[in-house]
């Protein structure tokens, strides 16, 4: 499976962003799928992750109420909408996938290159 992310870039505060990642090579119905970020100087954090068919997406308390993750099975894409974005959201972000549905980045087994977002104050 082969996965590329897009959508990142540079924000301020309080903006929005909407990353995609594109999944090839795969089943995509089969995968839930993971987002994950990391900042410079800090370990790789969950953010969200989605099950196989969409109807339940599980968000990281530091993004609740601000990100929401949704995918497009028959586009084999998933989508992390980011609204009221802090400069401490700036990191590179993952998207992943999994035969499950987890927030631990050692249950994924695929993992795209990932797309930088800078948020500025």
């Amino acid at each position: 499976v082969q996965l590329q992310a897009s959508g990142g870039g540079l924000v301020q505060a309080g903006g929005s962003l909407r990353l995609s990642c594109a999944a090839s090579g795969g089943t995509f119905s089969r995968l839930g799928m993971g987002w994950f970020r990391q900042a410079p100087g800090k370990e790789r954090e969950f953010v969200a992750a989605i099950t196989r068919a969409g109807g339940l997406a599980y968000l990281a308390d530091s993004v609740k109420g601000r990100f929401t993750m949704s995918r497009d099975n028959a586009k084999n894409t998933v989508y992390l909408q980011m609204n009221s974005l802090k400069p401490e959201d700036t990191a590179v972000y993952y998207c992943a996938a999994a035969r499950g549905f987890s927030p631990l980045p050692n249950h994924y087994d695929y993992w795209g290159q990932g797309t930088l977002v800078t948020v500025s104050s």
